[in-house]
């Protein structure tokens, strides 16, 4: 038997590490603090299918999932609408989330991983200044790598001591809080947008959507502050004035949740500990889908922990998992956590103003399943981009805010190219210090 792995959470990408390595003979169990069969929120997910052959795993049976429309993206006075134009190699997947939860439960089982459910973890076991173990309201358990996948508030980032430069609590700004809800569909006649994304609507920083179904009305709203039912209730009126297709009665979900939207971590590793899915913030920071990210890091994570012969699972040998990371996907999501920062500085004016002018097109909010750098919605077309130029130029406010901004973008996207290759812990706290300041 090889070394012993201990999976913190049922995350995507947690489970996906479990299937990979247990697989592959390692000892693994998976703690748990929710009951068998209750994983998952009440609504679909949307996702890259592509990612479970990246992870080495097996596609879900096609029963369980269907292709998603594309969006239509609405400025907030809903003047303007701009429709996506995703090839069909590049579609992707929307599936119950409870059932994706149980196909990578049962990669999991069926590769010989262990899972243990109703153990909520506590925090992390240290011996010196090694993860060595969790603490769980069912004891102490030990092994050589601990997994973190317990989500953006994992209690084992958290508890981590300070010495230890893995950032411990995500910024305000760096999650968004969510109420998602499928209603009754109240007017059956054909609606030309089927899938409306609103930005800024009714003036407030955040996103919204009405996906119109057959039978149902899927209703998403987030915005970057608390907010609850009253004020579910207050938007959802203003939205049916223009939506007559929305009901009142909610059939499923009706979930307050918090997703985050903000760059990678800086340090997702330490010795005897990796991060992985929210737990490392591994979701694209402009539309907060961090399924396919999850699912291709444990694949990273996995090979990481295959090459070491040794089993040492230490900063040096685990580092090499965020480098792989960061080449792949993470230095594609810092520059959109920058943009997504200056878009939060901007105003419902700035946004109608950057859609009537047509200084945003169907080419720039073309986000596809694959999505995860800023340069997948740039069109490098020298007169669409002059034209672009003079828009913003006409408007002197919004430029100022865009000139503020870009320098940001420009630092995290050198900052995250330039990772340090190997680890080296002064090098690499000098550069998480440098890469973090592209974001404050």
């Amino acid at each position: 038997m090889k070394s012993k792995i201990i999976v913190a959470g049922m995350g995507h990408g947690g489970l996906a590490a479990a299937a990979i390595l247990a697989k592959a003979g390692y000892e693994v169990t998976v703690y748990e603090q929710k009951s068998a069969g209750t994983l998952g929120y009440d609504w679909t997910d949307i996702f890259d299918p592509k990612a479970f052959a990246a992870a080495g795993l097996p596609m879900p049976e096609k029963e369980l999932y269907t292709y998603k429309e594309d969006m239509t993206f609405f400025n907030p006075s809903m003047t303007v609408g701009l429709k996506q134009h995703v090839p069909a190699d590049k579609r992707e997947i929307k599936m119950e989330r409870r059932d994706l939860y149980a196909h990578l439960i049962r990669c999991a089982e069926e590769s010989g991983a262990k899972l243990v459910y109703d153990c909520k973890v506590r925090a992390p076991i240290m011996a010196g200044s090694r993860v060595v173990g969790i603490s769980t309201e069912r004891g102490d358990f030990y092994a050589d790598l601990i997994i973190d996948s317990c989500g953006m508030d994992s209690p084992v980032r958290k508890n981590l001591p300070p010495e230890i430069p893995v950032e411990k609590t995500a910024d305000r700004k760096d999650r968004i809080s969510i109420y998602r809800a499928f209603f009754d569909r109240a007017d059956m006649k054909d609606v030309q947008d089927k899938f409306k994304v609103i930005l800024f609507a009714d003036g407030i920083c955040g996103i919204s959507w009405i996906a119109t179904e057959d039978k149902y009305t899927d209703l998403l709203i987030g915005r970057f502050e608390d907010f609850g039912e009253d004020e579910v209730h207050r938007f959802s009126d203003f939205l049916r004035e223009t939506n007559p297709q929305l009901g009142k009665k909610v059939m499923r979900g009706g979930q307050f949740v918090q997703i985050p939207v903000r760059q990678p971590l800086s340090v997702m590793v330490w010795d005897g500990y990796a991060a992985v899915g929210d737990s490392a913030f591994m979701t694209v920071p402009l539309i907060g889908s961090g399924i396919a990210n999850s699912l291709r890091a444990a694949r990273f994570l996995a090979d990481t922990v295959l090459a070491d012969t040794y089993a040492r699972f230490d900063c040096e040998t685990l580092w090499q998992y965020e480098v792989k990371y960061f080449r792949e996907l993470g230095r594609g999501l810092a520059p959109l956590a920058a943009a997504k920062r200056l878009l939060l500085n901007m105003s419902a004016d700035d946004i109608d103003y950057f859609f009537e002018s047509g200084t945003l097109n169907e080419d720039n909010i073309t986000m596809t399943a694959d999505f995860h750098s800023l340069f997948d919605l740039i069109k490098f077309d020298p007169a669409d981009l002059l034209k672009k130029g003079r828009n913003i130029c006409k408007n002197k406010t919004a430029m100022k805010k865009l000139l503020a901004g870009v320098p940001k973008i420009a630092g995290a996207m050198a900052a995250s190219a330039a990772i340090p290759k190997q680890w080296n812990e002064k090098a690499v706290r000098r550069w998480a210090a440098d890469y973090s300041a592209c974001f404050r």
